[in-house]
């Protein structure tokens, strides 16, 4: 597999720490989606949420169940589920192996869209400016084509994988968005620069 300019696989290993840590530090990396040998798609993180044990926003929070049973395996697999019954979220398996923690991408950034992203994805999913396709949990799943089939897939090989990037430099820590527990926890980080980062 060929990596873009000198980035690199992101390792399982710098994954196993809690999800607090590995949350900012995920800014500026890459989310990257392989649709077929020659057609790979590379969203740049600019937003990121951490879920960790004792968080009573976690799915994993009040128990283990088939639904959260990926957030108790190893570090770099990829947690993926349901909301509204309508849009999927996609997030990053951190810490020890039976330490329920994750990291949900909230948005990626696109330089620019691809001339055969249109054979790929549906036209209503990439219309619009490219830096606010992946813009939002929801979205960033439609433009990567990552849905319940990509739970518990292993992130640091195709289909599915995270590569290294140039650190982000103007960081903004929050509050997390759309819960309704844990409101108060600032566990929310956000490029301040980029025009992805999703809305309110």
């Amino acid at each position: 597999m060929s990596l873009h300019n000198s980035t690199q696989i992101i390792e399982p290993k710098w994954l196993a720490r809690p999800s607090m840590v590995v949350a900012p530090e995920l800014l500026g990396c890459y989310l990257v989606r392989q649709f077929a040998a020659d057609r790979v798609l590379r969203g740049r993180i600019v937003e990121t949420e951490a879920y960790a044990p004792g968080d009573p926003a976690c799915h994993a929070y009040r128990r283990r169940t088939q639904r959260n049973e990926v957030m108790f395996g190893a570090a770099g697999l990829g947690y993926v589920y349901l909301i509204y019954g309508i849009y999927h979220c996609f997030n990053v398996v951190t810490d020890e192996f039976n330490v329920p923690s994750a990291v949900l991408i909230r948005a990626v950034e696109l330089a620019e869209i691809p001339d055969w992203l249109p054979e790929v994805l549906p036209t209503k999913i990439i219309k619009g400016k490219p830096e606010r396709l992946g813009a939002g949990p929801g979205k960033l799943c439609q433009l990567l084509g990552i849905d319940r089939t990509l739970n518990g897939t292993n992130l640091s090989q195709p289909p599915l994988w995270l590569e290294t990037g140039e650190p982000t430099r103007n960081i903004t820590q929050t509050t997390r968005i759309g819960l309704s527990q844990g409101v108060d926890i600032p566990w929310r980080w956000y490029d301040t620069n980029s025009q992805a980062v999703s809305k309110l």
